[in-house]
């Protein structure tokens, strides 16, 4: 009886333990901006000096550092960039990209598109 017991404890253990590893992936949807030429060698939010040749973008509220999947909703491009500034500051929008991302998703002659953010 006491191995049972035993036993049962341990896979509940182990079980409990897993779903914690589990992690979700959060979505959030709305306008993609990106950065104008004037900003290029400024200081952003995390210290660094914004750079238009990489994969970087600015949101409200996710931790610097994280990483975001951006996929064009207009033509089902996608990229990943790396949260280092705060922003974009303007009604709808939800993340500005550097201009390297922007080229990627094809949204430089548009300048404005609609955006699906995936991150974990």
């Amino acid at each position: 009886m006491k191995n049972k017991l035993f036993y049962l404890l341990i896979i509940l253990i182990s079980l409990s333990s897993c779903s914690v590893l589990r992690s979700s992936q959060q979505t959030q949807r709305g306008q993609a901006s990106y950065y104008a030429d004037k900003f290029k060698g400024r200081p952003t939010a995390s210290g660094e000096k914004y750079r238009h040749g990489k994969m970087t973008a600015a949101h409200k509220t996710l931790p610097l550092g994280t990483k975001v999947k951006v996929k064009n909703l207009q033509n089902g491009k996608t990229v990943k960039v790396r949260i280092n500034d705060r922003g974009p500051f303007v009604s709808g929008r939800i993340i500005d990209l550097s201009k390297k991302a922007a080229r990627k998703l094809d949204m430089v002659r548009a300048g404005v598109v609609p955006v699906e953010i995936k991150w974990k």
